[in-house]
């Protein structure tokens, strides 16, 4: 600004110096107050620019590395507004995934799932128990399960979230992991959408099996049979919360408190309903499906036995719950 007005001023100068020799001094007084004047305009320019550099040079470090405040189930805690690098103990990988959340560390059943693969490649099998490994992986948040061993050492490493399993319910759930990750918006989004495609495939399926049709959800895990309740994965949450399908009465009285019970081939027929979820671990024993007690079960004489890997259908995350979601409306109705 300075050098734009400097030849102003002299041309002006020039021009009143040609009216009259009596002007000069009162001109060369008007001339240094006007480029005093510039001077001053410029310095209070450099220095608005300075302080708006400076101010957005400021906003991109807070977003780049500010913090928010979580109210986790055991208080306030400060955690990264954009968590860059997250390491889940248990249970929520899906959930950070759907969120579209970068995952550097993730528990074995996650790492195993097969779905999960091409988003976990990069990510390193962690426990609670493999601290130098969870160093080394620099994470900025840490999510887990409450009871988990080494909190206090976890909490050195990073702001770290434990959650109890169970005590909300599992749609809550994804939405304080997105409060969580400072995504709160998105997942509610996905949370009406999903409630929304639930109910819809519900009634769908209610109208094709009839309304008094019951469902039971059954795994093979090891050499354990293992009937669910209405809040334990397996596309529980789903069949029995979201579409509202019933149950046998002998799950609700073993399976509905505590979320799942243990089973022998022998009882087997007594917890099928109408319709059979069975979940297959991979290296469980399957025997059971060659014994006669189980082929004269209803559900499976009848072909409403519907069979899918548990290692992919374990969890109740947000991405696992689409899956599952598009798994029953393919079983029940062909879709």
């Amino acid at each position: 600004m300075r050098k734009a007005l400097f030849p102003a001023l002299v041309a002006l100068i020039l021009i009143l110096g040609a009216c009259g020799n009596s002007n000069s001094a009162s001109t060369s007084n008007n001339a240094a107050a006007g480029n005093q004047s510039a001077d001053n305009a410029a310095g209070n320019a450099a220095s608005n620019n300075s302080a708006a550099a400076s101010d957005n040079a400021a906003a991109d470090t807070a977003a780049a590395s500010g913090t928010i405040t979580y109210q986790s189930e055991s208080g306030p805690i400060e955690v990264p507004a954009n968590p860059q690098r997250v390491v889940v103990l248990s249970s929520y990988a899906g959930d950070m995934i759907q969120l579209g959340v970068n995952v550097v560390g993730a528990d074995a059943w996650s790492m195993k799932n097969p779905r999960f693969a091409d988003k976990l490649k990069d990510a390193k099998e962690v426990s609670d128990e493999d601290l130098e490994k969870i160093i080394e992986l620099n994470p900025d948040l840490i999510i887990g399960l409450d009871g988990i061993k080494n909190l206090d050492k976890l909490k050195e490493i990073a702001p770290t979230v434990m959650y109890t399993y169970n005590k909300v319910d599992y749609l809550t759930q994804f939405l304080e992991l997105g409060k969580l990750v400072n995504k709160e918006k998105e997942a509610q989004a996905w949370i009406d959408d999903f409630k929304a495609r639930a109910a819809e495939a519900g009634k769908e399926i209610k109208a094709k099996i009839g309304e008094k049709a019951t469902v039971s959800v059954i795994e093979s895990f090891d050499k354990q049979l293992y009937v669910y309740g209405d809040s334990w994965g397996r596309g529980t949450e789903i069949l029995y919360q979201a579409m509202g399908l019933n149950m046998p009465q002998k799950v609700k009285d073993n399976a509905l408190k505590d979320g799942y019970f243990a089973l022998s081939t022998e009882v087997l027929p007594q917890f099928a309903g109408d319709y059979v979820i069975l979940s297959n671990i991979s290296g469980s024993d399957t025997s059971f499906q060659k014994t006669d007690t189980y082929k004269n079960i209803p559900a499976v004489k009848n072909g409403h036995v519907f069979e899918v890997s548990g290692d992919e259908f374990y969890f109740n995350d947000a991405n696992t719950l689409d899956f599952q979601l598009e798994f029953l409306k393919k079983s029940f109705l062909g879709q």
